[in-house]
């Protein structure tokens, strides 16, 4: 299984961006479950909105993923929010943090 991750950015440092995102991923690893890489940092200069930009390569990312996993904090971040309708809507499946503890 390969799962996304729907994780808020706005108001965050990219320290505790990277900090929550790498503490998930060894959460995930010890149930087997890969993580996509969809930390971004391509920004084209030529793009007015960098938000729609990102936006847009997380939904292309969703095509390649099992699952996405609401991070906390998810229902206050309009992109998360976006992701999930998109997951919602095209039968992607959804986790949430009590996922983490779980019996896969």
């Amino acid at each position: 299984m390969k799962i996304m991750l729907s994780q808020p950015i706005g108001g965050r440092t990219e320290n505790e961006i990277n900090k929550e995102r790498e503490e998930l991923i060894k959460l995930f690893a010890e149930k087997g479950i890969a993580v996509a890489d969809t930390l971004f940092d391509d920004f084209v200069p030529e793009c007015i909105n960098a938000g729609v930009y990102f936006l847009g390569k997380s939904i292309m990312a969703l095509a390649r993923v099992d699952a996405l996993f609401m991070c906390d904090g998810w229902e206050n971040a309009r992109g998360c929010r976006i992701e999930k309708e998109i997951a919602e809507e095209y039968g992607i499946k959804i986790l949430y943090s009590d996922f983490l503890y779980s019996e896969v």
